[in-house]
């Protein structure tokens, strides 16, 4: 009897998942437990074992289409054994011959109409199915193909049997794109120059040349040159993620931000003689376990900065889950989360946030890794950044920017002294603290730092 291959929940409050990639076609036989497929949820991506021994029947979710947690997205059995195609929420319709127009799902019939051409350059309107020449096109190709116009028949598959991938079509517009004319500056792009906004009614009409390149044919403001070129980079998923989480945010919470410095002399005193563990382990010990550690005992002090808002009230969490931003480069970024991070030696903490940091580069992240964080850490000084007004990481009730640590002077008993120092910003929602509470807690993070032993 046939196995379902169901979507799994890859963590507490995860809904949905999207197929990354199957590493295994239709007619393979595979193991139990033996890698079958990627899938990413929560901007993390995870390898998901097979559930049984046998032959792949059926793929019924190709790469790219995104489903809720528990539907059935495949099937494993025995050779030749019949399985339902459709399942739950999954459609899945395969054309074999270039000719098929309808094709019957359960009562519905479905008719794929004659692509429209609107001119001579008009590109192909895709559809999900089997193209005679250029074989199999998953919904993730087909809307990419359209949204760039581009024409498949150009595109060099690597997938099974020339199969044209998300990632084939990917390369081929970055491809195409390092060949465009970066256009020049524009006057208010330029430091000391021009208008101090750009200009809200500046348009670009214009159209895709071979899918890459927009040309500016007109504009509401002769100050640009004709002909200016210009290159799009399309939005990855990740990108579109943060820029929706970030948008959320500033609309749901009133931010305000505070700011105080620190005299890391003692902290940098003590790492100096502890870089790495005294067990020998090899344990790095980075300022950011510091920074975790102070931000835990302070939010033990003051409890209610550990919360978030709900119309009922506000709702103080009793777990402390700091999570840290790391960067993934022009990715974007991700929030590893520590749990329980006040019941961590300053060790043990270093240890987590290694492996943490080591693992989110490397997208090996599992996605309950980056849940049920109650408050973060930002390190914007890595890239030397002396202070900033971060966004708060919602639900949560405020996040605290690290700065540069630097050697500045500072005034100790009337006498001048060149210390390490820092910048702390902590942005918090007004809604749930007030300027009082705020720097309370956070003047309790810099006494904790200035006075470590």
């Amino acid at each position: 009897m046939a196995t379902k291959i169901i979507m799994p929940k890859l963590g507490e409050s995860v809904v949905e998942g999207t197929v990354v990639n199957w590493l295994k076609k239709e007619g393979d036989l595979v193991e139990e437990f033996e890698s079958l497929l990627e899938v990413e949820s929560a901007k993390v991506s995870t390898e998901i074992p097979s559930p049984a021994s046998g032959v792949l029947i059926k793929i019924l979710v190709d790469a790219g289409m995104t489903v809720s947690a528990d539907t059935i997205i495949g099937w494993i059995g025995s050779s030749g054994e019949l399985v339902p195609d459709l399942e739950g929420e999954t459609k899945k319709v395969r054309i074999d011959e270039l000719n098929d127009r309808k094709v019957q799902i359960g009562k519905n019939e479905i008719e794929f109409l004659p692509v429209d051409m609107e001119d001579t350059q008009a590109q192909p309107n895709y559809i999900v199915g089997r193209d005679h020449e250029i074989g199999f096109i998953s919904p993730v190709v087909a809307k990419m193909a359209q949204e760039h116009n581009i024409k498949l028949d150009l595109v060099k598959g690597t997938g099974q049997g020339g199969r044209i991938t998300k990632k084939d079509l990917s390369t081929y517009i970055e491809s195409k794109q390092t060949k465009l004319v970066e256009p020049e500056q524009a006057a208010w792009e330029t430091p000391g120059e021009g208008d101090l906004f750009r200009p809200a009614e500046l348009q670009f009409p214009g159209r895709y040349n071979q899918g890459d390149v927009i040309k500016k044919e007109e504009t509401l403001s002769k100050q640009q040159p004709d002909n200016q070129n210009f290159r799009i980079i399309p939005h990855t998923k990740i990108r579109k993620t943060i820029a929706e989480h970030m948008v959320f945010s500033k609309h749901t919470s009133p931010h305000v931000t505070t700011v105080m410095e620190v005299d890391m002399q003692n902290v940098v005193n003590h790492r100096d003689k502890n870089k790495f563990d005294p067990s020998e382990r090899g344990i790095r010990l980075t300022f950011t376990a510091y920074f975790i550690s102070a931000i835990a005992h302070a939010l033990q002090k003051f409890p209610i900065v550990n919360s978030s808002w709900s119309d009922e009230g506000i709702v103080v969490k009793s777990s402390i889950n700091v999570g840290m931003a790391t960067s993934l480069g022009e990715s974007g970024l991700i929030v590893p989360v520590i749990k329980n991070a006040d019941s961590y030696s300053l060790t043990g903490l270093a240890q987590i946030v290694n492996d943490l940091a080591d693992r989110a580069r490397n997208q090996k992240l599992r996605p309950d890794e980056v849940m049920g964080g109650t408050f973060t850490l930002t390190n914007h000084g890595t890239s030397g950044s002396l202070f900033a007004t971060p966004i708060i990481n919602q639900p949560q009730c405020a996040i605290l920017g690290v700065g540069a640590i630097q050697k500045r002077v500072k005034v100790i008993n009337d006498a001048i002294a060149i210390r390490p120092m820092v910048y702390l910003s902590l942005t918090f929602d007004h809604r749930i603290l007030d300027g009082a509470s705020a720097d309370g807690f956070l003047a309790k993070i810099v006494e904790i730092l200035e006075n470590w032993q």
